[in-house]
């Protein structure tokens, strides 16, 4: 009964197609030359390859940005729901990290890097739009959950792969002193430049004026003419300023703002007092021509003191501005410098050489178990056939 039993066992060993665990260790060690050769010339050139790989360091440097307060309009949408709170979404109220990365991603911020650390020459080429791409895919700046901007630099240099990461703080910060960002800033931006206009206006009227006394010299008014004038170029330089004000309101509130509606309501009085004025002054033909070039000569003098009086108004204006744009929270502040890596980033070389033996090993093994299937159906000759019949229709043309 037992020689039944190993004679079965036997049979059941040899039928093909089914291999064991012994008989995977005969064609492994029938193919051994394959098996450790593939192997060990893997693990051979990832040594070699790894080896010529520069050293790659990384750097990163952590920021605050600015938290922005909420508008009360978007306060209020939000509040609202649904509709409301999609409106509020659409007109851009979203997470103001967004606009921090996009600047620190800006070809404006990429290039000043570049010339300051000479990037074209250390990353061997010519080209500014190269090098813009190899530092773009040498940094990632992302932003988590935390509310933090992270900005990771790789370079083959640990001392410059520090410098570029702080770099790209320090750039962003004097980028955001230059543009416009917050509301107040946006406000000081437009003062400052009817500022700038009010000014070389007085420039102009003065110029004018000095002329004027050149020509015709001092020839004086009566009083009431000279009241009119002068009290007519102050009502304009507060209309004028007025209607800047509302300029600059009408960019951050809507006409219903009860200090929009308030500036509204005294510019409307003031234009009325300057109609009152006008329409009151007597006609030109009823004075003499000295007191008509005495009145032209007020009429210079008024256009000084319009404009010298609007500039003191904007003048006013802008320091407002500026004092509240110097108490927005708009200043970046940096929690974590970069600093000099201790040991670098990649390549893992243990890693690749690692991973490349393992797969030379499962290459080889595929190899070995091929040959041995190979060799097994040539030894019918019925697969042999087979075989020869394969190799021919892949020869053939």
């Amino acid at each position: 009964m037992n020689e039944i039993q190993i004679k079965h066992s036997q049979q059941t060993a040899a039928e093909p197609g089914e291999l064991g665990l012994i008989d995977l260790l005969i064609t492994l060690a029938r193919h051994k030359k394959v098996v450790i050769g593939i192997p060990v010339a893997a693990a051979v050139i990832s040594v070699a390859i790894s080896l010529v790989l520069p050293n790659i360091y990384q750097a990163s440097a952590k920021l605050l940005p600015p938290q922005q307060p909420q508008s009360g309009a978007a306060a209020l949408l939000s509040q609202l729901g649904g509709f409301a709170g999609m409106a509020a979404g659409v007109s851009g109220l979203k997470n103001p990290n967004d606009l921090y990365i996009g600047m620190l991603k800006s070809r404006t911020i990429a290039d000043k890097v570049i010339a300051e650390f000479d990037l074209k020459k250390a990353y061997e080429t010519d080209s500014q739009e190269k090098a813009r791409k190899k530092l773009e895919d040498r940094t990632v700046i992302s932003t988590g959950k935390d509310g933090l901007i992270t900005i990771d630099v790789e370079d083959e240099s640990p001392q410059r792969v520090s410098k570029i990461a702080n770099a790209y703080v320090s750039q962003l910060t004097e980028l955001t002193k230059v543009m416009a960002i917050t509301e107040a800033s946006q406000r000081r931006v437009f003062y400052e430049r009817q500022l700038e206009a009010a000014k070389d206006n007085l420039a102009k009227a003065e110029a004018a004026l000095k002329g004027a006394l050149d020509t015709h010299g001092v020839i004086s008014v009566d009083a009431d003419s000279r009241a009119i004038l002068e009290t007519v170029g102050r009502i304009r330089a507060q209309i004028s300023a007025k209607e800047v004000q509302l300029r600059s309101m009408g960019s951050f509130v809507t006409s219903n703002n009860p200090d929009y509606k308030r500036v509204e309501e005294d510019l409307a009085s003031l234009r009325a007092e300057l109609s009152r004025l006008e329409n009151g002054r007597p006609a030109n033909g009823a004075v003499d021509n000295t007191k008509s070039v005495g009145l032209e000569n007020i009429k210079v003098l008024r256009d000084v003191k319009y404009y010298q009086m609007l500039y003191e108004l904007l003048a006013k204006q802008y320091e407002v501005a500026r004092l509240d744009e110097a108490k927005d929270p708009a200043i970046i502040q940096v929690l974590d410098s970069a600093v000099v890596p201790e040991k670098k980033a990649k390549p893992k070389r243990s890693l690749i050489v690692l991973f490349s033996t393992l797969f030379g090993f499962i290459l080889a093994a595929g190899v070995a178990f091929g040959l041995e299937a190979k060799r097994r159906s040539m030894a019918s000759p019925e697969s042999a056939s087979q075989w020869n019949e394969l190799k021919r229709l892949i020869r053939s043309k």
